[in-house]
């Protein structure tokens, strides 16, 4: 059981050693993920498994990035430059994200063992897309490669 506490373990061992180096950027970044961890936990009412963990940390970077889409938008180079620095910080708990070229075996693979062949069958295959690629899928690459494939 233990094993499956790990990630939130790690991230508040990190927490305690970027306090020790006074790294105010990474302090804040992993206080708000133990936040954010804790608040699922107390939702759920169990602790939280390192895949659930995971699901917090995909959140976090998916809401960072499109903090500095918006703050590109709005030439803010100041907080761009800061949410790129506490998304890498978030991301570097985060498996290693697959390649497009990658995802579109995985995703021509599944139209074949689906017999998908139009856009009515998209609903049929992006779930087993995003399961084979257990949490390493961009969900926005593969659903534009299907959408590419299926049209």
């Amino acid at each position: 059981m233990r094993e499956n506490k790990f990630m939130l373990h790690k991230i508040e061992m990190d927490l305690k050693d970027a306090l020790k180096t006074q790294d105010k950027a990474k302090v804040g970044v992993l206080r708000i993920l133990i936040s954010k961890c804790k608040n699922k936990s107390i939702a759920t009412g169990k602790p939280l498994e390192d895949s659930e963990v995971m699901k917090v940390l995909q959140t976090a970077a998916k809401q960072h990035k499109e903090s500095i889409k918006l703050y590109k938008q709005g030439q803010r180079s100041d907080l761009v430059d800061q949410e790129t620095t506490e998304l890498n910080i978030v991301e570097a708990y985060l498996p290693s994200m697959m390649t497009e070229d990658e995802i579109k075996s995985i995703v021509t693979s599944v139209i074949e063992q689906t017999g998908a062949s139009s856009m009515a069958d998209f609903g049929k295959v992006m779930p087993q897309v995003m399961k084979k690629g257990a949490g390493k899928i961009d969900g926005g690459v593969a659903q534009n490669l299907l959408k590419e494939l299926l049209s």
